[in-house]
């Protein structure tokens, strides 16, 4: 099979190295980045360069872009897609995405499969990527309303050999809805926590909880921007729903009402131990 990646950044570039590395699939690249083509090329990422001629022959072809881009590029580059081919993007957001390609790719005789790799680092871009990225990580796929079975078995099988150890299926509501909760709300936490003046000064003072809470404080604003922007909706009501329970917590710190202080404690743990037992199960 001949796959075509656009965009080689984190995900792009390892999905292009585990692919590489694990199949005996073509795997031809691009990016809007000369240099990160070439390096792909030179650490062998990507057998060759992914030109606009090659498009008609690529079997499956994932877009790793923002989304915004993602939507540019499938609907310019629709007409020379090969009919029959899958199309899958990379997106954090779907609703955004997943609607206007399902009908883009009905219009054009390809299949648009919405994708969402769980994996990634608090960095991005090539120079970061990994041929291990993917290993024991899930993959969410949502196929437009008339997929086949044959076509999700062949993802399956190719998503398995990068990696993936559980692939997920779901539609764009229901990602944004969950994504906002697992993903984006955690990142704005971890952003707005380091803005507390202590945290110039914690060296010392810090060991895995601060780690631990910090780790994606650090995050592509642009990428970011847009993600939170398209899920405004569901990440909103989350952060309601957070500040709300804060407000219970600092309400009875400052009333010094150990009683109720301790039932939020017990309350949160308690809700934590009914969540690792309902994934052991």
């Amino acid at each position: 099979m001949q796959i075509g990646i656009i965009g080689l950044g984190l995900i792009g570039g390892s999905l292009a190295k585990a692919l590489k590395y694990n199949t005996e699939h073509t795997v031809l690249g691009t990016d809007k980045d000369r240099g990160v083509l070439l390096k792909a090329k030179l650490l062998g990422a990507v057998d060759e360069e992914l030109r606009e001629q090659d498009l008609p022959a690529c079997d499956l072809v994932v877009v790793a872009l923002y989304p915004q881009d993602t939507l540019d590029w499938v609907r310019a580059h629709a007409a020379a897609l090969k009919k029959g081919a899958v199309v899958l993007d990379c997106c954090g957001v779907k609703r955004a995405v997943c609607a206007p390609l399902y009908a883009c790719a009905k219009e054009n005789g390809f299949h648009f499969y919405g994708a969402h790799p769980m994996a990634g680092l608090h960095f991005s871009g090539f120079e970061y990527s990994a041929v291990t990225m993917f290993q024991n990580a899930s993959m969410v796929l949502l196929p437009p309303d008339d997929a086949d079975i044959e076509t999700l078995a062949l993802l399956k099988a190719l998503f398995e050999s990068i990696g993936f150890t559980n692939i997920q299926i779901s539609n764009p509501d229901e990602h944004d809805r969950i994504i906002a909760y697992t993903s984006q709300l955690a990142h704005v936490v971890s952003n707005a926590y380091v803005k507390s003046p202590e945290a110039k000064v914690h060296k010392g003072f810090s060991a895995g909880s601060y780690k631990d809470l910090t780790r994606v404080a650090k995050l592509n604003a642009d990428m970011w921007t847009e993600l939170f922007l398209d899920n405004r909706d569901n990440l909103a009501a989350e952060l309601e729903g957070l500040i709300e329970n804060l407000q219970q917590y600092a309400a009875a710190l400052k009333a010094g009402d150990g009683e109720t202080l301790h039932a939020l404690l017990e309350a949160g743990s308690t809700r934590k131990e009914q969540i690792d037992g309902m994934y052991r199960d």
